[in-house]
């Protein structure tokens, strides 16, 4: 059975998952903006972007503040630190997976090798 853990590690990856809102977060990155010229830039519309910036301040990686009738986001002040923690700890255990393949196989071919000789 599978069981869903609403853990901010899944929030993150879900909300970095789609390409939008990963241009979202690039683009904030540069600079604030309202969530009109990101619909302008993304080329959408404002109740789509509207639920794109609601995944990521779910997730905590953008903080929306409303002045008047605009509202402004901004990135969100954790980093990726954690997520950034996970994939390094999972790409050192592929890295070790993958040099023990390239030891078995390099084995083979030196016992294929032996055998070839005689």
């Amino acid at each position: 059975m599978v069981q869903y853990l609403d853990s901010p590690l899944d929030r993150s990856f879900a909300a970095l998952s789609d390409a939008t809102r990963r241009g979202i977060i690039d683009q904030l990155g540069r600079a604030d903006a309202s969530i009109t010229s990101l619909a302008d830039t993304f080329q959408m519309t404002l109740t789509g972007m509207k639920k794109h910036v609601q995944v990521l301040e779910r997730a905590g990686l953008v903080i929306t503040q409303k002045v008047g009738r605009v509202r402004t986001c901004t990135l969100g002040k954790r980093g990726l630190e954690a997520e950034a923690e996970w994939i390094e700890a999972h790409r050192k255990l592929f890295e070790a997976r993958f040099e023990a393949l390239d030891e078995i196989i390099s084995e083979m071919k030196q016992e294929e090798n032996d055998g070839s000789a005689s």
